[in-house]
């Protein structure tokens, strides 16, 4: 997979650059970025099989053969079976041909903002959705509490683009928090997983957030904005001295 990487070119946001002007940060309240937030189509193929007893689902507890530890078991297995698929389908998007023509439009936000959690190419929607739809077909699942999951799955999404990094500092090990997703937006190879860091760190993906450790994502938009800003000065001091000769 580490062949397939996309490039540091590659992950540069859409557009052409203009010699000696930097470009600006995507990042909350930039308009222009807005049009990418479109309704996703991942639910139309899979939901009408879903409901009419295609799936696994069920309406009443007693139909589970574990009974009320039953919705347990699903909450659990829910979590961490779309949280392993989404980790290989995140990955698979981040290969160098794929990246840029499904993916990308997601990471024009280099500091996710809330508005970044749902702005997906259609393509990109759909797959990282599919798991979600996957899973009552293999597993038995209460109705009430798949909607009450996909609404947990929205909150969530949007939670760790929201730039809050508050976690437990037990869970902070084990939690895929907002801290651990900025750094993905960040440097791009790192922290693909969902909920967990178990598969990132199984994948040898995972990366310690640089928030937590007192750095934040602003040290890294300082770095650029400086480089930004030395290339402007040598662009600048170049042609003055061209224009002198």
């Amino acid at each position: 997979m580490a062949g397939g990487r996309a490039s540091a070119a590659d992950h540069r946001p859409a557009g052409r650059d203009q010699p000696g002007r930097r470009r600006a940060l995507p990042g909350p309240g930039c308009p222009q970025l807005l049009p990418r937030i479109r309704p996703q189509p991942h639910e139309a193929p899979t939901v009408p099989t879903e409901v009419r007893g295609y799936s696994k689902l069920y309406d009443n507890v007693h139909d589970s053969p574990m009974g009320w530890s039953g919705l347990i078991f699903s909450m659990v297995s829910f979590l961490f079976f779309t949280d392993g698929c989404i980790y290989w389908i995140h990955r698979f998007l981040h290969h160098r041909l794929i990246y840029k023509h499904f993916h990308k439009p997601h990471h024009v936000w280099k500091i996710p903002s809330p508005f970044a959690s749902h702005a997906f190419h259609p393509v990109d929607g759909f797959l990282q959705g599919l798991p979600y739809h996957i899973y009552p077909f293999l597993f038995p699942l209460h109705k009430v509490l798949y909607l009450g999951l996909y609404v947990f799955v929205n909150i969530w999404t949007i939670s760790i683009h929201d730039g809050d990094y508050r976690v437990p500092s037990a869970l902070q090990p084990v939690v895929n928090g907002s801290a651990h997703h900025t750094d993905h937006h960040l440097f791009f190879d790192y922290n693909y997983g969902q909920y967990f860091t178990l598969w990132d760190r199984i994948g040898r993906s995972y990366r310690y957030p640089s928030a937590l450790e007192g750095k934040g994502p602003m040290d890294c938009v300082r770095r650029m904005l400086e480089a930004g800003r030395g290339g402007e000065e040598r662009t600048h001091n170049g042609g003055a001295k061209d224009k002198g000769a």
